[in-house]
């Protein structure tokens, strides 16, 4: 039976531009600098589907000219589209990317990375990103497709606002991490026990931005031993806690790696766990910005599920 993992994509989108040629620029857009954007997928855990693909035609950016008009706007996410069509007049909007892509939300695992781009772009601050999507379809492992309807991607891009606004320095490079949550943004309708019960999608995107500035990495490896021998557990979920409420999980690959992406910096509670197996013990780990956490995980057999097998075969 096919176990569940984690299904991340990284696609570094390395954006850029020319300078506006209009000469009235403020004196934070003095010079480039590199912006680099990456695109990860959290955890889709269901064994049913094959494929989540998206077809990325278009990515822009808006710079902004002050930190207080950034905060002001993204502090209040419920204004959504009536609130930032007035915004979006008044920032400019610079083209990363306007070339078709298509992705496997489900392709990419555990770090793997896709260079999209790398151009430059005005130095200065970056406090939406607007990700133009078509094309959008989940595939079955027993092939059926379903063809997704996109609410506005397709039209005025989908909004991932970066809080606080990410900033571009002249002559160096800023990393920025859209966390692209295929769980959420695939909602399943129907019985998710078997392809027959399902009866489609629905694509409601959900993207998370976060500053590789400020943001960490979590990553290790899930195992059991055997007769003293380490072995690789593929499926284990690595489930993350900040103050008692969970932050995001994770799956381990083929390999027993894991990795988790975009963790703000801070400390965390971390639990390993996997059917057959009991669930580890809850550790505290520090998140630092910009930096690679580590932590691994030794399962140890659950002797009533081992019971319960010997029972089930007769033995």
């Amino acid at each position: 039976m096919r176990t569940k993992f984690i299904f991340s994509l990284l696609m570094a989108m390395a954006l850029i531009i020319m300078s506006c040629s209009d000469g009235e620029g403020s004196g934070s857009a003095e010079g480039t600098g590199t912006l680099s954007v990456q695109l990860t997928d959290a955890p889709f855990p269901y064994e049913l589907v094959a494929e989540a693909n998206v077809t990325v035609y278009k990515v822009e950016a808006r710079q902004v000219d002050n930190d207080d008009d950034s905060d002001d706007d993204m502090n209040d996410d419920s204004s959504d589209d009536t609130d930032d069509s007035s915004d979006d007049d008044n920032y400019p909007f610079i083209t990363l990317m306007e070339d078709e892509i298509d992705v496997n939300l489900l392709e990419l695992t555990n770090g793997l990375t896709q260079q999209l781009a790398e151009i430059d772009v005005p130095a200065g601050s970056y406090d939406l990103i607007r990700v133009y999507v078509k094309g959008v379809n989940v595939v079955l492992t027993d092939g059926t497709v379903y063809d997704l309807k996109v609410p506005s991607g397709d039209a005025s891009g989908i909004k991932v606002f970066v809080d606080p606004a990410i900033t571009v320095t002249s002559g160096l490079s800023s990393d920025l991490l859209l966390d692209f949550d295929v769980s959420k943004s695939f909602v399943a309708k129907g019985n998710l026990n078997t392809p027959a019960g399902l009866n489609g999608f629905n694509f409601k995107p959900v993207i998370k931005a976060s500053n590789s500035s400020t943001a960490g990495t979590l990553s290790g490896n899930v195992s059991t031993v055997e007769e003293e021998v380490a072995v690789a557990l593929e499926g284990a979920q690595i489930s993350v806690f900040a103050a008692d409420t969970l932050n995001t999980t994770s799956f381990s690959d083929v390999d027993g790696n894991y990795a988790i992406l975009g963790l703000e910096a801070g400390m965390y509670e971390v639990v390993a766990e996997l059917d057959g197996y009991l669930v580890s013990d809850t550790l505290d780990v520090q998140i630092d910005a910009a930096n690679i956490s580590t932590q691994d995980f030794i399962l140890e057999v659950d002797p009533d599920a081992t019971e319960e097998e010997t029972t089930g075969d007769g033995n």
